[in-house]
């Protein structure tokens, strides 16, 4: 699932890792830290387009996992549309179109490493 991650361009804007910075409080400097974010505007294309536009801000994957127990439903993207991963992929568009075409043509063992792979996070 994490090489299909890669493959897909998913890190592209869900950039795995980063470091964090110097803090005054030093137990917080110099941490490698794994959000799957770039915490960028993205244009998402017409599919997720509503009164605020086409960009959207890299949401992280991490925790991605425990997402049903900690919010208590199962609703993906920025306004619940989506019910499951694959759906929230399904709806990537704009930049994230070419990675939203390769998905369609994974097979049905492939996209679920990669679901087991988002849901390890």
């Amino acid at each position: 699932g994490q090489s299909l991650f890669h493959s897909l361009n998913c890190h592209g804007c869900h950039t795995p890792n980063h470091k964090t910075g110097e803090h005054r409080l030093t137990w917080l400097s110099g941490h490698k830290i794994w959000p799957y974010t770039d915490l960028l505007l993205h244009d998402m294309g017409d599919g997720l387009a509503d009164g605020g536009g086409r960009e959207w801000r890299t949401p992280p994957l991490w925790g991605l996992g425990r997402h049903k127990a900690v919010n208590g439903n199962s609703f993906y993207l920025h306004d619940g549309r989506a019910l499951t991963l694959e759906q929230a992929l399904l709806w990537h568009g704009g930049e994230a179109e070419l990675s939203r075409e390769n998905f369609k043509k994974l097979s049905a063992s492939e996209r679920t490493a990669l679901i087991d792979f988002l849901e390890s996070l």
